[in-house]
């Protein structure tokens, strides 16, 4: 028998780990990531761990195990994963890369359009020449999976996109320097991994300090769903103290913090839109997620794969997913339905409503109770 220890917010995980679908018998344990630890290991033994985000996976969790054959993280992000441990131990490793870059790109510019629904209106002029000065400029700071994605949606609509990722070469979204995102940007979303000088010759950690922020004029709307510590919350706090001496306001939107899961109130008071970490948390997004881990433990494994008389594994999620009627060719002529698509606001009084009154903060065990109770949004339907 397989046994499993599994994150319980991986999205339909009894839909695809069962006897069933497996064709041989699996033990699967699911309970909170945060709760998964060395004692965890240590009693059950597990042939898998299949986790998202919030499980480290180190030699602080592993130097004593000697069971686990497989681990899947199913989700975009690493930086929680010692990859160089893993390697060293000789134990298969895989993320779902790519699995929500429509989820994330959605979630930017339901944000930007709902704060800026004047930006809508570069519909009517992709004709003026960006001389002109007219046209919307999105700075993309990581043009990964999601940025790029981002940047395609942005293009869409007419606006004029200056991207800067420092580990791929020159293009037409590679096309401006750091100083020019954060000089020249009406608005800047951060699409980066979490690295530190240690790791990177680009570390991420604290990209946006007080430095950064002193760049970027107080009317440039500020985005980061990628990891909280690449703004310096403490930095960024001055920097909205800063706004208010000239009589003006920032406009900063984060659905990931430095110091989660715990996030002050003071921080909450200052941001125009704040989110707990569900950028990413579409349907789509997290089905896409279960199945790409789903098929690497299916190669490690060596397992057949059978779901309704269907050979491949594209038919499952297919089979779980409603239809969905939403489009994103369809909002672009209805730009007043764009609460319809996705209530961004909705989920910022969620985040709100859950501050403690005794540490004036929202608490770990509130923020994570919000991301497992999530009620999934659906993708807009884009063709790549």
């Amino acid at each position: 028998m397989l046994t499993i220890i599994a994150d319980s917010n991986i999205a339909h995980l009894y839909d695809y780990f069962n006897e069933q679908v497996l064709q041989q018998p699996v033990n699967v344990i699911a309970m909170a990531g945060r709760d998964i630890d060395a004692s965890v290991l240590q009693e059950h033994q597990p042939d898998a761990l299949l986790i998202r985000s919030v499980t480290q996976i180190n030699a602080q969790l592993l130097a004593n195990n000697d069971s686990i054959k497989f681990i899947g993280s199913a989700t975009i992000g690493t930086d929680h994963i010692d990859q160089s441990y893993l390697s060293q131990r000789g134990i298969p490793f895989a993320n779902a890369a790519g699995c929500s870059k429509h989820s994330v790109a959605q979630y930017v510019m339901t944000a930007i359009l709902s704060l800026r629904p004047q930006y809508w209106s570069a519909l009517n002029n992709q004709n003026q020449s960006s001389a002109s000065g007219t046209a919307v400029k999105l700075g993309i700071i990581g043009l990964g999976n999601i940025g790029s994605t981002l940047a395609k949606y942005a293009l869409d609509l007419g606006w004029q996109v200056l991207g800067y990722d420092p580990l791929l070469p020159p293009s037409a979204l590679n096309n401006a320097s750091f100083e020019q995102v954060l000089t020249q940007s009406d608005v800047i979303s951060l699409h980066v991994p979490l690295t530190l000088p240690a790791d990177s010759p680009y570390p991420t950690y604290n990209l946006i300090d007080q430095a950064a922020l002193a760049k970027i004029p107080e009317s440039t709307l500020i985005i980061n769903s990628a990891r909280g510590p690449v703004i310096n919350e403490a930095d960024l706090l001055q920097a909205f103290e800063d706004a208010k001496m000239n009589a003006t306001k920032r406009q900063v939107v984060l659905d990931v913090f430095e110091h989660e899961p715990t996030v002050p109130a003071e921080l909450l008071k200052q941001l125009t839109l704040a989110t707990p970490h569900i950028a990413g948390y579409s349907l789509e997004g997290k089905l896409r997620g279960t199945q790409i881990i789903f098929e690497q433990f299916l190669k490690v494994f060596d397992l057949p794969f059978s779901a309704k008389n269907e050979s491949n594994t594209a038919s499952l999620m297919t089979q779980l997913l409603p239809d969905n009627p939403y489009h994103w060719q369809r909002l672009k002529q209805m730009p007043q339905k764009l609460a319809e698509y996705y209530d961004i606001e909705a989920d910022d009084r969620l985040l709100r409503g859950c501050v403690n009154s005794i540490s004036q903060a929202v608490v770990g065990a509130d923020f994570d109770a919000l991301r497992k109770n999530y009620k999934l949004r659906r993708e807009w339907q884009f063709e790549d």
